[in-house]
Order: structure tokens, then C-alpha cells, then sequence
């Protein structure tokens, strides 16, 4: 089994954004990122963290603002006002958001030409309508890193395992988009494994840690793992069992390292197009 750097494929992204940021500022356009952290979770402040030295390293601004405590109504406004403020070009709203408060809910305050994670229902509406817009970054990240592995999609059963608004939905959406014939799973799914081991590619995004072993893929199979789930030893651990199914897939993107630095390379790259006058969304 080859495990597939996604290291290797961020650096890549990574430096084609450099370019059209230095393209940008030689135009005199600095990109803006802007921030909501409305929760104190210290796994989102190691994340908000880890965003802002990126941006750094790009050249790109990070605005973060803290709204800690704040209720759905704040939330919402504070969205909407960086929505219309023209020196900002590109937003995100952390998780875990408050009790009773649900990132649709709040999401739908940020525009679309600034929603840069996809976390906007306009966002996957005009996603799965096949329109320009920002897909959220994790979900692309199964179809670059496919896409730089050079594997075809046209005519392959792709079997994602999840149905989020943040990574299965959109991912199937963006595989349909490819000609893929593709079958979403969930927990209601019946014989998991079994419809699992009829696909060609295996994407993984449930959330629970090694769930996927020797008897849900098929010889040879393309596994994309997304999951990160937290270890008792502080480390993360994928929704796929690697050692279980090392005999058998054909390639499979390792945790960490595999789907999570192309996320982070694609949300600046999100960044950079969402500033570039006349571009936006691809």
C-alpha cells in the first residue's frame, strides 16, 4: 500500500498561491482574512493559531476576532458587518459555536464571494447547482488530492462514508461534478462494510476512529481518510484502521499528514482568490 503525502501536495498548492499573492501586492491588494472565534475549545485556539502563522508565512492578513460568550444574534451581526466591510476579503466562523446556536444559522449573515470555507447554506446551494463558489475546504481536498494522484473519476464508484454539510455532502457534490458514480453512507447505512467494499475510491468521513478495517475495502482500492479523532496520547487517529487494511488498498492518505495540510493550503488559496479583483470563486 502507497501512503500519499499530503505534505508533498500542500507544498504545491501552496507555492501556486504564493505566486498570486505577490501578484496581488504588486497591485497594491493585501488578502484579509477574518476570524470568528466565538468558543474558548482549546483544540479551535491550536487551530486559529496554526491559520495565522500560515497566513503570515503567505503574506496574507489574519484578522482574528474573539467573541467569546457571545449569543447567535451577536454572532450573526458580527458576520454580516464583516460581510460588508470591503477591506475584508475572506471569512470563517470557528466551531464549536454556543449551545443552541447552529453554524447554518449563523453562517448564512457571511456573502458567499467571502465564504471561503463553504459554510454558508447559499454556499452548498450553489454547490450542488454546479456554480462558482467556494466548496468547503475539506471536502476539496479529497478531490485535489485525487486530482494530483492523478486517479480518474469518470465511470468509478466512490463511496463516502458521512453525510456533513461540512465534508460528505459536499465532497459527493464536487465527485458528481467529476462524472463519478458515487453512493453517500451513514449510520442508518445497511452492511456498511459490504457497500464499502464495492468502491473503487473509499472516502471516510465519520468521525470515528477506525471504523474502516480489512473488511470495508476493496484490492486495491483508493482510501482518502479524513478523519481526525483525538488519541488519549494527545495525537490524532483517522477514521481508517491503516494497519488493518495496509494489505489491501491501493494507496491511502495517512493521519496526520494527508488531507489536513492540503485543507489548509486550499483555504489560503481560497483566501487569495476571494481578494483578486474580477475572480473569486472558481
Amino acid at each position: 500500500m502507497r501512503l500519499i503525502d499530503g505534505k508533498a501536495i500542500a507544498a504545491q498548492i501552496s507555492a501556486a498561491t504564493a505566486g498570486e499573492v505577490a501578484a496581488l501586492a504588486a497591485d497594491g491588494i493585501t488578502p484579509r482574512l477574518a476570524v470568528v472565534v466565538p468558543t474558548r475549545d482549546e483544540a479551535t485556539a491550536w487551530y486559529v493559531r496554526s491559520i495565522e502563522r500560515a497566513t503570515k508565512r503567505m503574506g496574507i492578513d489574519c484578522q482574528v476576532e474573539e467573541l467569546w460568550d457571545a449569543t447567535a444574534d451577536q454572532i450573526s451581526a458580527r458576520l454580516a458587518g464583516l460581510s460588508a466591510d470591503p477591506g475584508v476579503h475572506a471569512i470563517i466562523c470557528q466551531t464549536p459555536l454556543p449551545p443552541g446556536t447552529s453554524l447554518h444559522e449563523v453562517a448564512r449573515q457571511i456573502a458567499p464571494a467571502k465564504d471561503v470555507d463553504g459554510a454558508s447554506p447559499a454556499s452548498l446551494g450553489l454547490l450542488a447547482a454546479g456554480l462558482p463558489v467556494f466548496a468547503p475546504a475539506t471536502a476539496e481536498a479529497v478531490t485535489e488530492i485525487l486530482r494530483h494522484e492523478q486517479v480518474p473519476l469518470e465511470g468509478r464508484n466512490v463511496v463516502v462514508v458521512g453525510r456533513s454539510t461540512v465534508v460528505g455532502k459536499p465532497a459527493a457534490l464536487l465527485l458528481l461534478a467529476q462524472n463519478a458514480t458515487v453512493t453517500i453512507c451513514h449510520s442508518r447505512t445497511r452492511d456498511l462494510a459490504a457497500v464499502c467494499a464495492g468502491a473503487d475510491i473509499l472516502v471516510a468521513a465519520v468521525g470515528r476512529a477506525h471504523l474502516i478495517g480489512a473488511s470495508y475495502v476493496a484490492p486495491g482500492a483508493i482510501v482518502i481518510d479524513v478523519g481526525t479523532n483525538p488519541t488519549a496520547d494527545g495525537g490524532l487517529a483517522g477514521d481508517v484502521d491503516a494497519d488493518a487494511v495496509a494489505g489491501i488498498a491501493g494507496a491511502l492518505t495517512p493521519v496526520p499528514g494527508g488531507v489536513g495540510p492540503v485543507t489548509t493550503a486550499l483555504l489560503l488559496r481560497h483566501v487569495a482568490q476571494a481578494a483578486a479583483p474580477r475572480q473569486g470563486p472558481a
